[in-house]
Parts: structure tokens; C-alpha cells; sequence
């Protein structure tokens, strides 16, 4: 009797567990801000202020801090963060090192000033085929999200779609994105990501509440010439990436 009660308590305390762990807390993220300045050149803290907010925003939706890595390109400003360097061979060796320890997908978020060569990573440019061949390396066939905010970004969805994945960009290959001035707290996008993210539910939920953010917010600023976000749904995505609600 004793053991029969022992063992029922242990297969409890096990489904509390995986429950208390969250639905992502065997997968890899990365969240990259990819510069320190505003449109105008000055400096402003509106990609660090992303990079810093949507790192909470995973941890909250089920993702594990510790498998959840940030990276600036001013990481000394932040040193109680663990901030890491926005070059191109740390986030490389970053994904890969948190794919290695985990078995779920992965996710990468990048927010930066863009354009039609690629993301700004401080004075250097993150191709697609580069941003591709790093979570290729990583990722490979894993399920994984990948979230790109920038001017013109959508010049990376070509590069990065395939049956596992969905990929969500800021603009249209030949569009700006906005809301990066001085005294900006986010971007319009990642703005919409702070409202969304814990309330969508799911990636593809998720991705059609940001279109409609955006949407709205550009109609209120009156915008001259929309972003147009892209929102790319792999095949297999959706039954291979889990929800948090």
C-alpha cells in the first residue's frame, strides 16, 4: 500500500514538474539587438530595450532563462544580464552552444535598423544567407521561430522559410518599418510584440495578432506607406511548435 502511494506521489510530483517547467523549457532562444542608435544617429536605448523585454517576455511564456541568451552590441552597459556580444561569431556560437544543451527548437529574435543587404549589427551587416546558415547550423530541421525586426526585412524570409518553421518580419523586402527615434521606448513592432506575445496563445496566433497591431498602429500615426509585415507558416510548423496557453 505504502509503495503504491509512494509511487502515485512521484508521478504527481513529476506532472507538476514537466508542468511547472513550461512548454518551450527544453528549447534554444536567442534575442539580438542589433544597434544602440536612432534613426537620426543619436543614441537611444529602443533595441536594448526590446532585446531586454522580450527575453522576460519568453522566459514568461514557458521558455527557461537559462537556455534563453541576449546579446547587444554594447553588452558592457548590462553586465548583471550576461549580455553577450552582437557579432555574427557570437550569436553563431551562442545558438549553437544552447542547441547543443536542449532537444526542443529553437528561436531567434532580432531587432535592429535594416536594409536591403540585411539587419545592422553595429557597423556590420547580417546577411540573410549568413542569419540562414546560422540557424541552419543550429536548428537545422528542429521546429523554430524566427522574428525579424527591421526595415526592409522581409528580404529575409526567402532565406529562412521551410516545413518547420514560421518566420515573421517587421516590413516587406522593399518597406521601412518605424519607431526608432531618440526617445522611442520600442519600435512599432516590437512594441506589438510586448502587447501579444503572452497573450496569443501560439506562434501562428501570435503572428496574425502582430499584423493586426501594426496595421492599427500605422493608421493611427498616419503613415505614408505601410510596412506590410511578412508572416510565413511552414507546413509542419504548427503541429511541432506548442502553445503556452
Amino acid at each position: 500500500m505504502r509503495l503504491a502511494v509512494f509511487v502515485a506521489a512521484l508521478a504527481v510530483a513529476s506532472s507538476v514538474a514537466r508542468a511547472a517547467a513550461g512548454p518551450f523549457s527544453d528549447w534554444a532562444a536567442i534575442v539580438v539587438a542589433g544597434d544602440w542608435r536612432a534613426d537620426s544617429g543619436a543614441p537611444s536605448e529602443v533595441f536594448d530595450n526590446a532585446r531586454r523585454d522580450i527575453a522576460g517576455q519568453l522566459v514568461g511564456i514557458g521558455f527557461s532563462p537559462d537556455n534563453v541568451e541576449q546579446f547587444s552590441v554594447r553588452p558592457e552597459r548590462y553586465p548583471a544580464a550576461g549580455v553577450q556580444p552582437s557579432t555574427p561569431k557570437d550569436i553563431s556560437n551562442g545558438l549553437w552552444d544552447l542547441s547543443n544543451r536542449t532537444s526542443g527548437g529553437c528561436l531567434a529574435y532580432f531587432t535592429s535598423h535594416g536594409s536591403r543587404d540585411g539587419i545592422a549589427l553595429g557597423e556590420a551587416t547580417l546577411s540573410p544567407v549568413q542569419m540562414a546558415r546560422i540557424v541552419d547550423n543550429s536548428c537545422g530541421g528542429r521546429p523554430t521561430v524566427v522574428v525579424v525586426s527591421a526595415c526592409f526585412s522581409g528580404v529575409f524570409v526567402a532565406a529562412l522559410e521551410g516545413p518547420d518553421r514560421i518566420v515573421l518580419t517587421a516590413a516587406a523586402a522593399d518597406r521601412t518599418s518605424f519607431g526608432c527615434g531618440e526617445t522611442d521606448k520600442y519600435t512599432y513592432f516590437d512594441a506589438c510584440t510586448m502587447q501579444w506575445l503572452k497573450r496569443a496563445g501560439d506562434f501562428p496566433d501570435f503572428g496574425k495578432d502582430m499584423l493586426a497591431c501594426i496595421t492599427a498602429r500605422e493608421k493611427k500615426e498616419k503613415v505614408d506607406l505601410p510596412s506590410d509585415p511578412q508572416f510565413v507558416v511552414g507546413a509542419n510548423a504548427p503541429g511541432e511548435i506548442p502553445r503556452w496557453k
